[in-house]
């Protein structure tokens, strides 16, 4: 038997008590940079054992983690990161803590807790650093200037360290989610008259709140939030829509009017006018009226925009479905979730890891929201300054006098009135087309 030497026996006896002290391990750490946050994620063995502290000159936050060891090489994580300049460890006083050091650009909110095992994850210790001004400047009202964009918010599910469902070859929604929103977006932002919004546009994590205040923030008229289902067997496939249902609308409500003085928020200048009643039962019609016009919204929305997925994907729902969904919450948004297909089916997944397929489901649901925004379009916008007016015939008029007045040609206003010829009658009432 070849002998061990006495030098490598060291080595290893000395790992072996490493591992003995150590009830846990930080088995790897994860840095997810979005726009107004970072989120640092620990992966441990075990439940963390933890606390922290600030030190500052410069600014630093401390983390020990108590009867831990720590196998990453920490150094290089945060390089592409604006507020961590560099992760550290450090000594502790304690035997047998480890003590990780975040060496910071500036202060700000921070929000560190536990998570359990859950899908591919084991125990997590989560570090959120919140810019502080990410909960100022909401958008109280939408501007009233004549001929503005319709803004569609455009929330793709997941991100970050929430990868969603994962396929078997181990694709994540997350990364379906985000390919087809952005050809989504690309496709709203070429169209005259609309503007889209990213509510994450990268590979982070957007607290499900946060994404109704992004939408809020960035004044949207309608959300809609791309997913792709899952489920336990592989036999379940095609797309579906769903909206809030009643039940969750009104609790949201309800919560929004316990608060009113600090949630002025609703768009439409809605919410200012309710903050400022002093009648509570004016308060409740006029946020319930808000309420009932956003369900009515995202119903005829989704049903234009499952018209037009049905030309391209099989439905595995043909109706729009009701359910309690946390970003769907917002009473006085209109907003939709689309389920794209089954990440869960081979035939579904074939296509939603198609580029072709996915440009396709992203002009489905453009078309749909186009459809609806054009047959009811807001106030002001620029939809509203193109819709077909109309015109009563006058003694004296004929058809060639009527076009030459609004600009139209001849063919286009019998096309918009079923005209057989150019014939008119006195007191008829002529649509007149828009003008693209």
């Amino acid at each position: 038997m070849r002998k061990i030497g006495f030098k490598w026996l060291f080595i290893l006896l000395s790992s072996m008590s490493v591992q003995a002290w150590a009830a846990n391990v930080i088995e790897s750490v994860r840095i997810w940079p979005a726009p107004d946050n970072t989120r640092v994620v620990f992966d441990l063995s075990k439940k963390p054992d933890y606390s922290y502290f600030y030190l500052n000159n410069p600014r630093r936050l401390v983390i020990d983690f108590k009867s831990t060891s720590n196998i990453v090489d920490l150094k290089s994580l945060a390089k592409n990161d604006s507020r961590i300049k560099l992760l550290r460890t450090s000594t502790a006083k304690t035997k047998g803590t480890t003590r990780v050091v975040f060496e910071l650009n500036g202060k700000y909110k921070d929000k560190i807790f536990p998570l359990t095992p859950t899908g591919p994850y084991g125990n997590r210790l989560v570090v959120d650093l919140n810019d502080e001004h990410r909960f100022k400047d909401i958008a109280k009202n939408k501007p009233k200037n004549n001929k503005r964009d319709i803004i569609i918010g455009i929330d793709a599910g997941h991100g970050g360290e929430d990868p969603g469902s994962i396929a078997k070859n181990g694709t994540h929604e997350k990364a379906i989610t985000l390919a087809i929103s952005k050809k989504l977006q690309a496709l709203i932002n070429k169209q005259p008259g609309f503007k889209a919004v990213m509510i994450r546009d990268g590979d982070y994590f957007v607290n499900l709140n946060r994404r109704t205040e992004i939408a809020r923030q960035k004044q949207v008229e309608f959300l809609v939030s791309i997913h792709a289902d899952a489920f336990t067997s592989s036999q379940p496939r095609g797309g579906s829509v769903w909206i809030v249902t009643n039940r969750r609308a009104d609790s949201e409500l309800s919560r929004w009017l316990a608060n009113r003085e600090k949630n002025s928020e609703l768009l439409g200048g809605g919410g200012e006018l309710i903050k400022k009643t002093n009648d509570d039962n004016l308060a409740v019609f006029l946020a319930d009226l808000t309420k009932d016009k956003s369900l009515e919204i995202s119903d005829k929305t989704a049903r234009y925009v499952i018209k037009e997925m049905k030309h391209v994907t099989k439905m595995h729902k043909t109706q729009p479905q009701n359910r309690s969904f946390a970003v769907l919450k917002s009473s006085d948004i209109p907003s939709m979730l689309v389920e794209t297909g089954f990440i869960s089916n081979p035939y579904d997944f074939k296509n939603l890891t198609s580029p072709t397929h996915q440009r396709k489901l992203a002009n489905a649901i453009f078309k749909g929201l186009k459809n609806y925004f054009t047959k009811f379009p807001p106030e002001g916008s620029l939809l509203a300054s193109l819709q077909p007016t109309e015109h009563k015939v006058s003694r004296g008029e004929s058809l060639s006098i009527v076009a030459q007045r609004y600009k139209v040609s001849v063919k286009s206003i019998k096309l918009a009135n079923n005209l057989k010829n150019d014939v008119v009658r006195v007191g008829q009432t002529l649509t007149i087309p828009r003008v693209n």
